[in-house]
């Protein structure tokens, strides 16, 4: 398997080929989750740190779900009790870890590079499970599986993105990831959610919805990130559902098989339809949920594969 990085920090980093190589060794932990006994042993004796540094409900769930079903044994820090609220650094933070010798840290953080900080201070492997207006890398990952499972393919796809994607870590990783794969990104959206400069990753921007989805194989909601947000970006949530929420008339402008995603959580009625977000026949939103667990279980497999081997590496040169 290809895949040589010592931290999973973002998409950026990784080769067409890793992202194969995570996607494919996914596919076979989701049979693996499927079944009645759920437990593997590649993270037998190693040791899970999950700090989360804002709220989550599917991200923190899926990663804790994961490191069990392989294995580790899992430790969820609450951070809003930590010592950083009485005045501690992150850095410190860092290396109070550190000497409890993990083998597996997993960050979300609401201050982007934050994550990337942290991995220069510890022995293990870091995750990064989003940090501020960054990067979200295991959530491309599993959109990505889902498309590729949904579609049969990962390349040569129309993609819209659609929403806030000035303020969305997940709308920038999917755009890293699906460029990688030879697909055509679209963005739609209010020029007030859409960042400066983001002709430059290679997208097609759009601030017309029913012109943007024009024969699209996969649309892809986002939620507007209202706690980013720091003054008026959008007049009204129902003038923005009227402009820009995902309905049946909207979706019916895309390819007859087009698939729906959202990250969630999911605002109904301001960023996607109820209806059509339960809709079996052309949401896909639940098996995103159901990927998170495979995606999270094979990344944190890899980077232990990769540990491992360093470890030994070091203790035969010691």
């Amino acid at each position: 398997m290809s895949f040589n990085q010592k931290h999973l920090l973002g998409i950026e980093p990784l080769a067409p080929s890793e992202i194969t190589t995570v996607l494919d060794l996914a596919e076979q932990y989701v049979d693996l989750n499927r079944r009645d006994v759920k437990h593997a042993d590649a993270l037998a004796g190693l040791t899970q740190i999950n700090m989360f540094f804002e709220n989550s409900t599917r991200t923190q769930a899926s990663f804790e779900l994961a490191g069990k079903r392989l294995g580790a044994d899992v430790m969820n820090m609450s951070m809003q009790a930590s010592s950083i609220k009485k005045g501690e650094t992150l850095i410190d933070t860092a290396m109070t870890l550190n000497a409890m010798h993990p083998d597996l840290l997993v960050v979300r953080h609401p201050h982007s590079g934050a994550v990337d900080l942290l991995s220069q201070k510890v022995n293990c492997a870091v995750l990064n499970a989003g940090d501020g207006k960054h990067e979200h890398p295991t959530q491309a990952l599993l959109d990505a599986l889902t498309i590729r499972r949904a579609k049969g393919r990962l390349h040569r796809l129309n993609i819209a993105i659609c929403g806030d994607i000035a303020h969305s870590r997940v709308a920038r990783s999917n755009i890293l990831l699906l460029g990688k794969m030879e697909n055509r990104v679209r963005l739609i959206g209010p020029p007030t959610l859409m960042p400066a400069g983001i002709a430059k990753f290679g997208v097609e921007v759009y601030e017309d919805m029913r012109e943007g989805l024009q024969d699209v194989d996969v649309v892809m909601m986002l939620r507007l990130q209202r706690e980013r947000m720091d003054g008026g970006f959008i007049p009204s949530e129902r003038e923005y559902y009227h402009r820009y929420g995902l309905d049946a008339a909207k979706l019916s402008i895309a390819k007859d098989d087009a698939i729906v995603m959202h990250p969630g959580p999911m605002n109904r009625g301001v960023e996607i339809d109820g209806t059509l977000a339960d809709d079996i026949n052309r949401s896909v939103i639940q098996d995103q949920v159901e990927m998170g667990v495979a995606v999270r279980m094979a990344a944190m497999d890899l980077l232990a594969r990769n540990l491992r081997t360093a470890r030994t590496e070091q203790g035969v040169m010691a």
